[in-house]
């Protein structure tokens, strides 16, 4: 049985990234650049003022103070989009918007509040700005600069920058189509939510958790149902999922060893090469991974916990790899427990727990509660996986544990703080 690393080493290992497409600028917002983009112009052009005031020569400004200022006769007044026409000399400004062009001669800005305010002549009354408030030509980029690097995602910084490099269409990763399937006679969809209430079945939560969780990361989901449990029903469920040549198949249930566990029956009938079958870990051990007719196959537990552990080790760093991410795993942060923690060994546990920053900025843990692989509003309470290793399964409040932050809110305060 393969320990958790080996088992995500082997499945980021075995998948690659998909090919390339190109997307409206606009419609890239959350994709992957497939390659470098390099600049295709030196921006600033050329020296430009960061703020509204006076461009002047630094040796002129030097030494001025309220009671002994220094003057300057105004030549002319440049706002942003125009070029100055004349140079600066000694004893000379041009007044100057922010993002206008520096006049030559001219190597600092002036801000307005440090003068009398003069249209003709303008007294400057401090000289804090000499050399100041200039932004170099060539300060954001230079032609030929690698701006951003392929494996990078796209948010809202990266779409200024390819709009400012006159990128209409960007390169992208395909987003990958990952086939959902499920199996088990006790479940049924919301359209019969009156036999669950009636305690005859249950809701197939896992379906409607994996569409969210490939959702989520930019792929798209391909909902093929849940089979019942039978030999032909899973055959039949698989053979579907491969026809429709998805970039990626998972599955939920049907891995264990109970009497109706026929999935990998229906690996076999399909010639699926697996790869391992089960994970030194709790909730999840029971987890599969191959590939069938060259489609990687992830099969998830069936309990509802298990199902998104396992989806957040095994099957979020394949589809962020087939994305083109080049960041795959969730950095770990050091915590302080709250409370004991007490497991059984021999296996990695991921405890769902609540992560809280105190005003000193130190982390600490707590679980939610008890931890059956069941209980599904367990992942709701949770914003981290508590990461317990299997060579010490008991610990005392106060000590320390590595953690997954799972959701941005971990991040986030109720209150502003600085």
């Amino acid at each position: 049985m393969l320990s958790v690393a080996e088992a995500v080493a082997r499945v980021v290992g075995d998948v690659k990234p998909l090919d390339v497409e190109r997307v409206p600028l606009l419609e890239a917002v959350g994709r992957v650049l497939a390659e470098d983009v390099r600049a295709t112009y030196t921006l600033p052009s050329c020296n430009n003022a960061a703020m509204d005031g006076y461009a002047v020569r630094a040796d002129d400004l030097r030494g001025a103070t309220a009671e002994s200022p220094r003057r300057f006769r105004v030549l002319e007044t440049v706002p942003a989009g125009r070029f100055p026409t004349h140079p600066v000399a000694a004893g000379e400004a041009t007044r100057i918007m922010t993002g206008a062009p520096l006049p030559m001669g001219a190597d600092s800005v002036l801000r307005v509040e440090d003068t009398d305010g003069g249209v003709d002549e303008v007294r400057a009354l401090n000289d804090r700005d000499c050399g100041k408030n200039v932004r170099p030509r060539g300060e954001d980029f230079r032609e030929g600069d690698a701006v951003l690097a392929a494996g990078e995602a796209i948010g809202p910084a990266q779409i200024g920058v390819l709009a400012s490099l006159g990128s209409t269409m960007v390169p992208v990763r395909r987003a990958p189509r990952v086939a959902i399937l499920g199996s088990g006679d006790e479940l049924v969809d919301l359209d019969q939510f009156d036999r669950v209430a009636a305690g005859e079945k249950i809701i197939a939560s896992n379906s409607y958790t994996l569409h969210a969780l490939v959702s989520a990361l930019g792929a798209v989901p391909v909902p093929l149902g849940n089979a019942a449990d039978t030999p032909d029903a899973m055959r039949d469920i698989f053979r579907r999922a491969v026809e429709l040549k998805p970039d990626c198949i998972i599955s939920s249930a049907g891995i264990s060893v109970g009497e109706f566990d026929y999935t990998r029956d229906a690996l076999g009938w399909l010639g699926a090469d697996l790869k391992f079958w089960k994970v030194r870990m709790r909730p999840g051990a029971p987890i599969g991974f191959g590939t069938i007719a060259g489609i990687p196959w992830i099969g998830l537990p069936g309990n509802p916990v298990s199902v998104m552990v396992t989806f957040e080790l095994f099957a979020r760093p394949a589809i962020l790899r087939m994305l083109g991410h080049r960041r795959l795993f969730r950095r770990p942060v050091s915590v302080t427990l709250e409370e004991p923690v007490r497991i059984g060994a021999r296996l990695t546990h991921f405890l769902r727990a609540v992560v809280t920053a105190q005003p000193s900025g130190a982390l600490t843990a707590r679980l939610t509660g008890p931890q059956g692989s069941g209980i599904l509003t367990s992942m709701a309470r949770a914003n981290a996986l508590l990461v317990v290793p299997a060579d010490k399964p008991e610990h005392a409040a106060g000590d320390t544990l590595s953690a997954l932050l799972l959701t941005p809110a971990a991040h986030l305060a109720e209150q502003f703080a600085l």
